[in-house]
């Protein structure tokens, strides 16, 4: 079978796409980047290609008629359990290169005692590992340097002050090993975990007992497909390690906008908020970027700051934004700087604030900066697309909306509902649209007309007497045609007033909307022109 391969090297999660012939995702993978790309490429691909394995399964049993094919349950649990054979496989590797260190000269004192308490450890690991991976069950993450480090410093701690040994060296051998451990891939074949996946998945559920055969036969032939990678493109900040072709290798800008354009058509704006950068970025009807913003050298507000605060209190990244949900107010958050972070926070909570009330707040501060970086990027237009780790946080999610809304949608209610007002008081003449930079007037200048219950009538017998003060935007000339009366090249704030005030008749007395590049949170650029604005 034909593949096609994308590859995201990001700052802190290296991630890979795997599409079929039909370019219909088959599988994905995501691993932690490590500092070495190389494996992290390698790592990732391989995670593509195990989910692909689990796609090609599904089809299978679809092919059959089998009902298993639309149970979700049966297959999260033989994917559940390959991720349990996965975490065996590299805790054993991860047992050998631990106790491979006491070779080292300077353990040779403590080299038996040290061997038995590390013995112990990984034996108490390996007993946790079917609960750590039962149906139901929780993790902070699903990496294996964070599942087995956890456990790792919680049980070492113990078994080294039980045997009188001092804990430093234990962390010692173990960060010298995990290093190892992570760069190289795991070397155990799929097909084998596979299997023992299915028969510990066909052990929990006795009604299939009958099918066990056919299921095995298919997952072989499943197995037995090649997947031929047939291109392969590279995006993210390691993309100039990737030993690719320069054709193959694209910015992960305008991977973004094209991503967005291709599952959403109509998207005009797209907001990523990954491990340590923020983007806003602005696309055309076609896909290609026309502007974009980003935050710059600073990771504040980004994906890193959450894994920072997730630490502070204990918890797993995926574990923040559920309890953020449980809030019933939110804290205000003076500083999304990672540094200063971990300070406010203890002091909120020393103040007696409840955790999910901080949490809430958080996620408002971080999505507060992602607006004003949106903001400088040309603003909301049209159809709005969120992408990147963030997006995943059910909170950032919540209050990415209300943002949204209370600074496009409830702004521009207002806006129309002034020019309604001046249209129903007649007050024609002194109605003035400014609209902004081409590609990003139309969401905003619509809105206000679609919000106007004559807004056909408006458009029809009304637009004659409607002056526009026309920066380089297109649309108002468009909507309202060869009713304008008067173009100005004029810009926001004082070029409007200057604007108005020379067109014959017209003062201040009437609606100025202003709809520009310049528009803060909350559409700035109404604020800005709030003198105008009757």
């Amino acid at each position: 079978m034909r593949t096609f391969i994308g590859i995201d090297l990001g700052s802190t999660t290296t991630k890979a796409l795997l599409l079929d012939e039909d370019c219909r995702p088959l599988g994905q993978g995501i691993t932690n980047s490590r500092s070495n790309y190389t494996t992290a490429t390698t790592v990732a691909k391989q995670e593509a290609m195990i989910s692909a394995r689990l796609t090609l399964f599904r089809r299978a049993l679809a092919d059959q008629g089998l009902a298993l094919a639309d149970d979700e349950a049966f297959l999260d649990l033989v994917q559940l359990y390959f991720r349990l054979e996965q975490f065996l496989e590299q805790l054993e590797d991860l047992r050998v290169t631990c106790i491979e260190q006491l070779d080292a000269p300077r353990f040779a004192e403590q080299k038996g005692d040290l061997l038995a308490t590390l013995t112990a450890v990984f034996d108490r690991i390996w007993d946790e590992a079917s609960e750590m991976y039962a149906p139901g069950s929780s993790r902070k993450s699903d990496f294996f340097r964070d599942i087995a480090g956890s456990r790792f410093m919680k049980l070492g701690e113990a078994a080294a002050k039980e045997a009188g040994l001092g804990f430093d060296r234990l962390l010692n051998i173990y960060d010298k090993a995990i290093i190892e451990v992570e760069n190289r891939p795991p070397s155990g074949g799929m097909a084998g975990k596979f299997g023992r996946a299915l028969a510990r998945a066909i052990k929990d559920l006795p009604q299939l007992t009958d099918q066990a055969k056919t299921l095995r036969q298919h997952l072989e032939e499943t197995l037995a497909v090649e997947l031929e990678e047939t291109y392969v493109v590279g995006t993210g900040y390691g993309r100039v390690t990737l030993p690719f072709p320069k054709e193959h290798i694209r910015s992960e800008i305008l991977c973004h906008g094209l991503g967005a354009h291709v599952m959403y058509p109509e998207t005009r704006t797209v907001l990523d908020i990954g491990g340590q950068d923020t983007k806003g970025i602005q696309v055309d009807a076609t896909g290609i970027v026309e502007n974009f913003q980003m935050n710059d050298r600073c990771a504040a507000g980004c994906g890193r700051y959450l894994g920072y605060i997730a630490d502070e209190m204990n918890m797993g990244v995926h574990e923040l934004g559920p309890l953020a949900m449980k809030s019933t107010k939110a804290v205000r958050i003076n500083s999304t700087c990672t540094v200063f972070a971990g300070a406010e926070l203890r002091d909120r909570l020393a103040l007696g604030e409840e955790r999910e009330d901080i949490l809430a707040g958080l996620h408002r501060a971080i999505i507060l900066r992602a607006m004003s970086i949106i903001s400088r990027s040309g603003g909301i237009t049209d159809q709005f697309t969120f992408t990147g780790g963030v997006a995943n946080n059910q909170a950032a999610v919540r209050e990415l909306k209300k943002l949204v809304n209370e600074n496009y949608g409830e702004v521009l209610n207002d806006i129309a509902s002034r020019l309604r007002r001046a249209l129903q008081e007649g007050r024609h003449n002194e109605v003035m649209y400014h609209v902004g930079r081409p590609g990003h007037e139309r969401g905003a200048v619509e809105a206000v007309l679609e919000r106007s219950p004559s807004g056909e009538q408006l458009l029809e017998h009304e637009a004659q007497r409607v002056h526009v003060a026309r920066g380089r935007g297109g649309l108002a000339t468009r909507l309202l045609g060869a009713h304008v009366t008067r173009r100005s090249d004029d810009a926001a704030g004082p070029g409007c007033r200057a604007a108005c005030r020379r067109r014959p008749g017209c003062d201040l007395g009437g609606v100025v909307v202003h709809v520009g590049r310049n528009r803060e949170v909350g559409l700035g650029g109404h604020r800005r022109c709030g003198d105008l604005v009757r």
